[in-house]
């Protein structure tokens, strides 16, 4: 999809050489997710050798580079253009372009994050949120997404997850093992009332499926 045309100057020159950020494609470090940054022209390159670019011009590739990859916050978007210097107006106007046109939606983004990560790993809304908060998601929107999973859909899923990993602790102490399975649940973002009432549910039916395996009900409790 095309944003238009340029907006900005065509000799508008950032802090650095804006040509270079537009050839050369990001890198990251081995076993790191951590983005490696240029830190200037390629020796050769048509960027070395021409006029600086267009600090838009320059934005529009960076960002289309990013949401390539992943889909991307605003916020985020806006950190990358920070980190590469781009001046704020030139980053303010891409970043709004793109908003207007779709390419940005974080309400969009919110919404596909809770479906997906719920789904996918279990997390319980305040994992979520925590999440979305980090991305640099307003507060309403963290609030809206988040509200998509009732409190039902949290329980259910606890106990998908307490099942799932309820065999693998059979060589624990009772204790042990509530402390382990509530630990996994907590690690989601689950509340402790919510995890320690799950927990023990699971190990009473075990219990009463098969008596060889018992529950100390003093570690567990309904909170």
């Amino acid at each position: 999809m095309t944003t238009g045309p340029d907006s900005g100057p065509a000799d508008v020159a950032g802090p650095r050489d804006w040509g270079a950020w537009a050839d050369v494609p990001e890198k990251r470090s081995r076993g790191s997710s951590a983005e490696v940054l240029p830190d200037g022209p390629v020796e050769g390159s048509p960027a070395g050798q021409g006029p600086a670019a267009d600090p838009q011009a320059v934005a529009r590739a960076i960002c289309l580079r990013l949401l390539t990859m992943a889909p991307r916050t605003r916020a985020q978007l806006a950190e990358a253009l920070r980190k590469r210097e781009v001046p704020e107006e030139a980053a303010e106007a891409v970043l709004e372009r793109f908003s207007e046109v779709g390419l940005i939606d974080d309400e969009a983004f919110a919404a596909a994050w809770v479906s997906s990560r719920h789904a996918g790993r279990g997390l319980a809304r305040r994992a979520l949120a925590s999440e979305l908060r980090h991305r640099g998601v307003d507060e309403d929107t963290v609030k809206e997404a988040v509200g998509q999973l009732d409190s039902d859909q949290e329980v259910e899923t606890a106990r998908r997850l307490v099942a799932r990993k309820l065999s693998s602790t059979r060589g624990l102490e009772p204790a042990a093992r509530t402390r382990r399975l509530a630990g996994m649940l907590a690690r989601k973002g689950y509340g402790p009332g919510l995890a320690f009432r799950v927990v023990r549910e699971a190990l009473e039916s075990e219990e009463a499926e098969d008596p060889t395996f018992s529950a100390e009900s003093d570690y567990l409790y309904d909170g």
